[in-house]
């Protein structure tokens, strides 16, 4: 049987910086998926249903490369509900800030969708032909933000880059109450979640281990 790999099909840094600390070695191979292209196509909207089809068409695009040959590929994709209403990366400042206001001592739901593709040989190579998926979600609590507190998080750059506008492992971790749900799926990768779809392809998390 040929050594496993697994591959991250992302480009964040804080999903990659999960899988480190966790002990699970991997490559990163970013998609090229255009995000609106896809929900348009498929006129997804829910949130909870948007995260796992765009988690799956990048792992699915990354899996497709000739360097993802006889590797585990995993995708994730992370939408923010607030409301009902789902939000992914603002963007932009102003964008950022009407976000903001509406989170403010309020709590909306991070959905966050992963998607497995067994890339190995279904004979020698032990591979399952798996193709899976599944979302964690976690109910994220906000405290109420001062107009200055926004304008200097905004002003960091940090929000414009990340679904619905925060973070929990970095400066956006202040204004975070509570985590109701796994709080690596608030991160954008559920170690659980991985755990489980490996289990599914036949592999066990303790073999991706350093």
């Amino acid at each position: 049987m040929t050594e496993l790999r697994l591959i991250l099909a992302s480009a964040s840094p804080a999903r990659t910086k999960l899988l480190r600390e966790a002990g699970i070695t991997h490559e990163v191979l970013i998609s090229d998926v255009d995000e609106d292209a896809v929900t348009a196509r498929y006129g997804i909207t829910d949130p909870h249903d948007t995260a796992l089809l765009l988690a799956r068409a990048k792992a699915e695009a990354v899996a497709a490369l000739p360097e993802a040959a006889g590797a585990l590929v995993l995708g994730c994709d992370s939408v923010f509900e607030l409301d009902g209403q789902a939000y992914g990366k603002p963007y932009e400042a102003h964008v950022a800030r009407e976000r903001l206001t509406l989170m403010s001592g309020n709590s909306g739901v991070l959905h966050t969708g992963h998607w497995l593709v067994d890339n190995r040989e279904t004979a020698a190579g032990g591979g399952s032909g798996a193709t899976i998926g599944a979302v964690a979600s976690a109910e994220v609590h906000f405290a109420a933000m001062t107009e200055k507190e926004m304008d200097a998080y905004i002003a960091t750059g940090e929000p414009l880059q990340v679904a619905g506008s925060f973070t929990i492992d970095s400066l956006g971790g202040a204004f975070i109450t509570r985590i109701d749900g796994d709080p690596h799926a608030v991160v954008g990768l559920s170690v659980s979640t991985l755990r489980s779809l490996l289990a599914s392809a036949g592999v066990g998390i303790t073999e991706l281990w350093r």
